[in-house]
């Protein structure tokens, strides 16, 4: 902001208070800032960490302004009460004027940053961290060595592993330059005494074997002297050296940036990626709902039946359904995301198809109808094999992220891996549940398996004990999810989630709950799992801890199979379908509902799948027999149902599941549709 004329010529003040008068001191005709210690000025004064005016090559006049000897006067300091920036506010004032220094030094404001140092009395770091600075950068290390000892890191185990990082720098350039002699000493005197962990030195001595300073880089995952590798060490220094003595670079900047992320993550719909989200200083982030998919642009008639299950491909270009017609379809999105059309017709199947499910490379495409498991050439549309080692309804399959092949679960107990090719090579054996549903991390680690347990004979013998003493049997303890247990007398269904090891195929959880669980879905991150449990609820559940995060609530399920998902940008929603025909959204951090999406027909909305290449899109199918295709309104959306694009297809048959008794229940065989009745 321009300065008025009255300010322009009003004196210097010399209270606490900001200072008004201009000051060109340090104009010169190179531009270049008059320095004898690195800070832009000398001062006879020091306040905090101080300027240090010991050089001697300025004057002081009467009123106490130091010339200096380019003849410019530096501002006169600035006295403030206290220690904070603002007395409501728990800010250190000479940590808040340090990161301004920093930060305008950054940015090539050298002058500014001197004027600043000079009023305020505070600099931004001691000399010695300069110098400590510019021996890392040089490769001077020896010198660095004895800079570190002079900083005054006072926790001597911080002191040893900054020592540590700083020889272990220096050996790998010498491995780089071939002086292996000397990186032997280096090794054996400087390493060895400052490191505990055997594997690490273990790590770094088998790296004497290298013949080439490529196969050093390589291997040690190190960019050499001449990358970036030094300015990485001074990153990972400040670890090891307290921030008060050297501050972490561009802190200011790291700053705003958490600001930034925290309003995003506080912003209810926001749904793009963080590096186009505009950003501003003035004023708060947040997004309006226009940008959320929650409009339906197009309608997928193609199904004769209820529509039970749609996936997308990874690629974000192709949808696949199934249903009760016993029919999956393989729908293409043209470059105008409205131009659909039914690609592939997959008819080959004897019951009902509740579960799909694409390889990691889209390449093929699983469908589950009772006991068997189909395998799909996703582009020709030809069967490629048919599994029938299931003697139960195959309610779940999840490709392994790797590609090498995918698990099967069935209410059969068994939890069964098979290659890309569909070749069997392992059984879990039996589960103490009957599955409902699977899914493997997206970071290899862990399955995550849900269904009802199946008790022991013990434990049918304790159940009928407590039935008939009119206890709940185990208590709270049996029930982490808060419902509460009926009081007709009816003995709530005990289901589980069992969690995994991948590699060991060893039980990490075994949760107990009460309810039926329909469908299990993981994060990006590989640390949660979300769970659609009736009734009426879906729980976010974290996978390290085994503990319930967080329930959505205000959608219905009762007595239908439901299939919840994560959606948006970094999983940021939740979205399920409800047995009141309408789709549900929430905000995965706040659980705030967001929206609730009607259009629908009557009955169930079984399934909703979010588009993993296009945040704004998803798709969702119901007991109508249709699927919708939902995205952000734009001008010319058409809220008339007359405005969506339709694609019929005719079928000679239609498919209607079949039930049957299983231990005094009746079931539907399809088990994971929507119409199944728990």
């Amino acid at each position: 902001m321009r300065l008025t004329e009255s300010e322009e010529t009003s004196p210097s003040p010399s209270i606490a208070g900001p200072s008004s008068k201009s000051f060109d001191y340090y104009s010169t005709s190179n531009g270049r800032t008059p320095s004898t210690n690195g800070k832009g000025f000398q001062s006879s004064f020091t306040n905090g960490n101080g300027v240090d005016g010991s050089s001697g090559t300025g004057t002081s006049g009467s009123n106490g302004v130091v010339v200096e000897k380019y003849g410019k006067s530096a501002p006169p300091r600035v006295n403030l009460p206290g220690h904070l920036l603002y007395e409501d506010l728990n800010v250190d004032r000479e940590e808040f004027v340090r990161l301004l220094l920093q930060s305008l030094r950054d940015v090539g404001y050298i002058e500014s940053a001197a004027t600043l140092e000079a009023e305020s009395g505070y600099s931004m770091e001691e000399p010695q961290v300069k110098r400590f600075r510019e021996y890392i950068l040089s490769g001077m290390w020896s010198k660095a060595e004895d800079a570190l000892s002079r900083l005054g890191i006072v926790n001597e185990d911080s002191l040893w592993d900054a020592k540590f990082l700083i020889n272990k720098q220096k050996y790998l350039e010498l491995l780089e330059a071939q002086k292996t002699a000397a990186a032997l000493h280096v090794l054996r005197s400087e390493l060895a005494p400052s490191s505990s962990e055997p594997a690490q030195l273990h790590a770094l001595s088998s790296l004497l074997m290298c013949t080439e300073p490529e196969d050093v880089r390589q291997r040690a995952r190190w960019d050499g002297a001449l990358g970036r590798s030094r300015q990485q060490l001074l990153l990972d220094l400040h670890h090891s050296i307290p921030p008060s003595i050297m501050i972490p670079q561009r802190r200011f900047v790291t700053l705003l940036q958490q600001a930034h992320r925290a309003q995003v993550r506080r912003c209810i719909y926001h749904n793009t990626p963080l590096e186009s989200t505009p950003f501003s200083l003035f004023n708060d982030h947040e997004c309006n709902k226009d940008g959320f998919p929650s409009v339906t642009t197009t309608v997928l008639l193609g199904h004769t039946d209820e529509v039970w299950s749609v996936e997308w491909s990874h690629d974000g270009a192709y949808l696949a359904s199934g249903g009760q017609d016993k029919t999956a379809i393989i729908w293409s999105m043209g470059p105008d995301s409205r131009k659909w059309e039914a690609h592939l017709i997959l008819r080959d199947h004897l019951y009902p198809v509740h579960s799909i499910a694409w390889s990691s490379d889209d390449a093929m495409l699983l469908t589950g109808a009772e006991h068997c498991i189909k395998l799909w050439d996703a582009k020709t549309g030809s069967c490629i094999r048919t599994l029938d080692e299931h003697t139960e309804t195959v309610t779940a399959f999840s490709w392994l992220p790797d590609g090498s092949g995918f698990l099967s679960g069935a209410l059969d107990r068994k939890i069964i891996q098979w290659d890309a090719e569909g070749r069997k090579m392992l059984s879990w054996g039996l589960t103490d549940i009957r599955v409902t549903d699977l899914a493997v991390t997206p970071d290899l680690s862990r399955v995550v398996a849900i269904g009802r347990h199946v008790p022991t004979s013990s434990e049918s013998s304790m159940s009928r004990g407590a039935r008939s003493s009119g206890s709940s049997g185990d208590g709270s303890t049996s029930n982490p999810s808060g419902n509460s247990a009926p009081t007709n007398g009816i003995t709530p269904i005990e289901t589980r989630i069992v969690i995994y090891r991948l590699s060991t195929r060893q039980v990490e959880f075994s949760i107990k709950l009460d309810g039926e669980l329909t469908s299990v879905k993981i994060s990006q991150d590989s640390q949660y799992a979300l769970i659609s449990h009736s009734p009426d609820e879906i729980q976010l559940w974290d996978l390290r801890l085994g503990r319930l995060s967080c329930k959505f609530t205000g959608q219905r399920q009762g007595r239908h199979v439901i299939r919840s998902c994560f959606a948006g940008l970094n999983d940021s929603f939740v979205v399920s379908g409800s047995e009141d025909g309408n789709v549900y959204v929430w905000h995965r951090e706040t659980g705030d509902l967001l929206e609730v999406l009607s259009g629908h027909g009557p009955g169930s909305v079984n399934s909703v799948a979010w588009n993993p290449a296009n945040e704004r899109m998803f798709a969702s199918c119901s007991d109508d027999n249709s699927i919708r295709i939902w995205e952000a309104p734009s001008p010319e959306t058409s809220l008339d149902e007359s405005g969506h694009t339709d694609f019929p297809v005719s079928y000679n048959t239609k498919g209607k599941g079949k039930t049957r008794q299983l231990d005094g229940e009746v079931e539907n065989a399809g088990m994971a549709g929507s119409s199944t009745r728990l």
